[in-house]
């Protein structure tokens, strides 16, 4: 497995990485077969986040006495200091170690949190302290704001950014990658199966690296999924024309109706939780399903019927879609899939 240099971390890490969102739905003895055959592939890119249920907690245990060999990123919603201060603490002990080498501020996707964050009493701060401890090495930022990512990526308080890339969702590739690479910033591409709506892992990994410098961290919960990637990633990366055309197509099929999660269409005034509900079907593919149909994903999914039709978010989304009729076929589909599950 080839490695790159993430950034101004000076991190030397695999050339793909591991998401750890999937391990949720899969049992323990599953997550120790799956992680150590990422080891033995060569993975070293352990990426996960205190939201992910038991992830963090698997991850340490399938990683072991092997921790020394890997880096480890993972996550906090927190924006101010105190709640971040526990998030670390609940990281640390679930992952079984003393340090994260990678601590990220999770989806960090409006002004509101941005500034949150680095104000007084803000998450930054717990970050800073912890660095001076000796129990967070780096500190990077994820987002699903374009605008957000282009503000921190300059701003020198983040040594990564996390964002989606991928060949649907590629707007990245324009102004945020450059920037990233410019300033020596690590960039990780979240999601770069387009939160498994790409089913074809050969063309969606070697498009993601035909960028030299990003890092993929797909979703993994089976040793074939993995091996598959590896497989990818250590063959030829040029695009054939048939390739290249297939991507062509599933970009047709799949880009006038597909979120990118920005979030340019929320508030909604009757409190419909719009990216959630756009993004669906990823959920139901990444996620147990018991999460899908209890607590705050069902009362998300649940805030659709309040939707009164007035358009106010297909005002504000930047790629034009028809997100009230959209919407309608989500609450459809999440009724059908939770009488499945039930």
């Amino acid at each position: 497995m080839e490695t790159l240099r993430l950034g101004q971390t000076n991190l030397v890490v695999s050339r793909v990485g591991f998401g750890g969102i999937p391990i949720q739905r899969i049992s323990e003895e599953e997550t120790i077969c799956v992680v150590r055959r990422c080891l033995d592939l060569g993975i070293t890119f352990f990426d996960t986040a205190n939201a992910y249920s038991n992830s963090e907690e698997r991850i340490g245990m399938a990683l072991g006495k092997r921790r020394a060999n890997v880096i480890i990123a993972t996550k906090t919603y927190a924006r101010d200091r105190t709640t971040a201060r526990e998030h670390l603490d609940l990281s640390l002990r679930r992952l079984g170690t003393g340090y994260i080498d990678l601590w990220q501020f999770h989806d960090v996707s409006t002004a509101e949190a941005y500034e949150q964050l680095l104000g007084p009493g803000g998450a930054m701060q717990a970050a800073q302290k912890a660095r001076k401890q000796g129990k967070v090495r780096h500190v990077g930022i994820t987002s699903h704001s374009l605008d957000i990512a282009l503000e921190a990526v300059p701003s020198g308080h983040f040594e990564t950014v996390q964002f989606p890339f991928n060949f649907v969702t590629n707007e990245a590739r324009i102004n945020l990658i450059p920037l990233a690479n410019k300033n020596d910033v690590g960039f990780i591409a979240m999601k770069p199966f387009a939160g498994g709506m790409l089913e074809d892992a050969n063309l969606a990994i070697k498009y993601v690296l035909q960028y030299e410098s990003v890092l993929p961290d797909p979703g993994i919960e089976q040793p074939s999924q993995i091996e598959e990637i590896v497989a990818s990633a250590n063959g030829s990366l040029e695009l054939s024309s048939e390739e290249q055309k297939r991507i062509e197509q599933i970009r047709s099929q799949l880009g006038t109706r597909f979120c990118r999660r920005c979030g340019c269409c929320q508030p909604c005034p009757e409190g419909v939780r719009i990216r959630f509900l756009m993004n669906l079907e990823s959920f139901w593919k990444r996620f147990p399903r018991e999460r899908l149909i209890e607590g705050d994903f069902a009362a998300a999914a649940k805030s659709g019927n309040n939707c009164i039709q007035c358009g106010t978010c297909e005002e504000r989304c930047p790629y034009h879609l028809p997100i009230r009729e959209i919407l309608q076929e989500k609450i459809e589909l999440q009724e059908e899939l939770s009488r499945q599950t039930d």
